[in-house]
């Protein structure tokens, strides 16, 4: 059962508040990821996997940071880094992804800030860390509040 939006947005500002200070990818990207899904009630490892090998377009071996398969592909950032170029690089790694398993959003940040798009309908969301818990909203898709379709072969 999901979490209350109440309780989520309590978690969301706590979580806000601890990481406010982050910066460096390599250190602190994998505990980020996992804190961020605790905010919605989710161990990221039974829905997940981090530092997933895959073949991209140019046949050269990537690393996806987070990916939830059918859901969401994160790419990470260490802080004021370029979201676009993590963005491109998420989309060049959907190539090594399975047709049934393709996400629904590719999510990128740099701690500070998220982009979120929406690749079935095309659309993309920027926030910040500090919006998050007036925000939460964005990932209902995470907390089990919206309603998803199933995609076939």
């Amino acid at each position: 059962m999901p979490l209350s939006r109440r309780e989520i947005r309590t978690r969301a500002t706590r979580f806000a508040k601890q990481w406010a200070d982050a910066h460096n990818e390599e250190a602190d990207a994998k505990p980020f990821w996992v804190e961020f899904f605790n905010v919605f009630g989710i161990r990221s490892r039974t829905v997940g996997s981090y530092e997933l090998h895959v073949r991209k377009i140019d046949k050269a071996l990537g690393k996806i940071d987070y990916f939830w398969p059918g859901t969401v592909l994160i790419e990470h950032k260490s802080k004021g880094k370029d979201l676009n170029k993590a963005a491109q690089q998420a989309v060049d790694y959907l190539h090594g992804v399975k047709e049934t398993e393709k996400p629904r959003y590719i999510l990128v940040s740099d701690f500070d800030r998220f982009v979120l798009y929406n690749l079935e309908d095309g659309t993309q969301v920027e926030l910040t860390l500090a919006e998050f818990p007036q925000r939460i909203e964005l990932f209902d898709f995470i907390a089990g509040y919206e309603v998803r379709t199933v995609r076939t072969s």
